[in-house]
This record gives C-alpha cells, sequence and structure tokens, in this order.
C-alpha cells in the first residue's frame, strides 16, 4: 500500500500530489451512494462495522496508488433483500468513475468484499435500545 502522497502530475507552475486517503474518500463517498450499501466495515481485524459510515468516510476502504493507476478494496455491509452481485456491480462502476473522473488515475480494480447483512429488525431494535437508555 501506498501511504505517501507521490507526484502525481508536474505542470508549468509545479507539481500535483494526491493523497491516497483522498482516494479513500472518494471510493468510500461513492460506495455509500449505491442503493442496499448498508454501511462500510472496517473489515476481520477491526470487527467493527459503522452503518452508513458518514463519520469516517475512508473505512472500510484500501487503496494501492501508483504515478497513474490505483487499486481499490472496499469492505461494505449489504441491506438484506438487495442482490449482493448487482450492489457490488454498482459499487464498482460508482468508484472507478468517481476516482478516475476527480483524479484522472487509472482504476484497474475495485474489489468488494462482502462482511454482513443488514435487516431492518436490527435497527428498529437499536432503536428501542437506545430510546429505553434515555428514559
Amino acid at each position: 500500500m501506498s501511504q505517501a502522497i507521490s507526484d502525481f502530475e508536474r505542470t508549468d507552475l509545479g507539481n500535483i500530489q494526491i493523497a491516497p486517503e483522498v482516494i479513500e474518500v472518494i471510493a468510500g463517498l461513492a460506495t455509500i451512494e449505491i442503493e442496499g450499501v448498508a454501511g462500510m466495515s472496517g473489515g476481520f481485524a477491526g470487527g467493527i462495522a459503522e452503518l452508513l459510515g458518514r463519520k469516517n468516510l475512508s473505512k472500510g476502504v484500501k487503496v494501492e496508488v501508483g504515478q497513474r493507476e490505483a487499486a481499490v478494496d472496499v469492505s461494505i455491509i449489504v441491506e438484506y433483500g438487495h442482490r449482493i452481485p448487482e450492489v457490488s456491480a454498482s459499487i464498482q462502476a460508482n468508484v472507478k468513475k468517481s476516482i478516475e473522473m476527480m483524479t484522472g488515475l487509472h482504476v484497474v480494480e475495485v474489489n468488494v468484499h462482502v462482511h454482513d447483512v443488514h435487516f431492518k429488525s436490527q435497527e428498529k431494535q437499536e432503536e428501542i435500545e437506545a430510546q429505553s437508555r434515555v428514559k
């Protein structure tokens, strides 16, 4: 994984550099835009899932960035009732389009890792538990 900022492009006025974290945020936003994505998953190591991961948009996203190319891995939680292959294909297309449009990098692959399925009843139960703690 490339963690350092590398020179991406040289212009007459200087260098343009894009940090890998920027690409992770773009990929995260592009992922949660897709219907059927309940949230991002931190992966097996963290084991922590953040539904509608809007707090940390790079959570569950890993990128490898070269001079002109990028490879992306996203770890997601799917909403129950959505077809996983369709959700995954939509994520791949949206992430590729978003990164290429915003950065000019060529995305060589977008790997989607489904870590969990979210049920609507879980959400309602969590709301009930949260309300009972407040009282």
